[in-house]
């Protein structure tokens, strides 16, 4: 591959190299999502039932997991990818490829997920929880019941907005021998000179993203009650 630096050459670009890397970064995001969006959920209902508590040891809790969502969600991806390479290696026991990718992909993400579904439960119209407390629900029926159903619009926007953002990971990931369409577009397109590897990866990558969307979109539409 390579040598062509002012112009375009699609028979400079190996497809089935190609298709094995789009495979990659989908199967990346694809189970990152699906960890992150689980752990922050958690993550988010710690923060929501901890909050506003008088309760000195609950304070304490919420304190801890606020600090830990704020550290990691202030740490750029490409520098978390470096720190967490003795965990990564301890964890999956490479640091390369998409497998190796993952740990540093939930971590950055879980985090931020987590925030945004606190606030999506902060945006619940508190009447309908105190109303559901006044029937004798208990905490997992308000939980399942009320803030699940109520804020899942929200939740699904944001684990939206969060996929797009690790589509954009796995490509700084790949940088450094992560896999996928980033490292394609570096590797073979950056490194060889060949600007029709780094424009196809490009272009498949805005696909994704854009596919991505339009399932969020959609998935959103569906469960938002005040959609007709």
């Amino acid at each position: 591959m390579g040598g062509n630096t002012g112009y375009f050459e699609f028979n400079n670009v190996d497809w089935n190299q190609m298709w094995s890397a789009t495979w990659e970064t989908i199967w990346m995001t694809v189970v990152s999502i699906v960890v992150v969006a689980i752990l922050g959920y958690f993550i988010g209902l710690l923060l929501f039932e901890t909050s506003g508590s008088q309760n000195f040891l609950v304070k304490v809790i919420n304190w801890l997991v606020a600090l830990f969502v704020n550290v990691f969600r202030s740490i750029p991806f490409i520098i978390l990818i470096v720190l967490l390479l003795p965990f990564t290696k301890q964890v999956v026991g490479t640091i390369i490829g998409p497998v190796a990718a993952l740990p540093s992909l939930i971590v950055s993400a879980a985090p931020f997920y987590g925030r945004m579904v606190e606030l999506a439960f902060h945006e619940i119209d508190r009447g309908v929880l105190e109303a559901a407390d006044a029937m004798g629900a208990s905490q997992w029926q308000i939980i399942t019941k009320v803030l699940l159903p109520e804020s899942l619009p929200a939740l699904i926007s944001g684990i939206t907005v969060t996929a797009i953002s690790l589509i954009g990971y796995t490509a700084m990931a790949g940088a450094i021998g992560a896999g996928g369409l980033g490292n394609l577009a570096y590797q073979e397109g950056f490194e060889s000179s060949n600007n029709t590897v780094t424009l196809v990866s490009t272009v498949i990558i805005v696909l994704i993203v854009f596919a991505f969307q339009f399932i969020g979109d959609f998935a959103t539409r569906k469960v938002d009650k005040r959609v007709v």
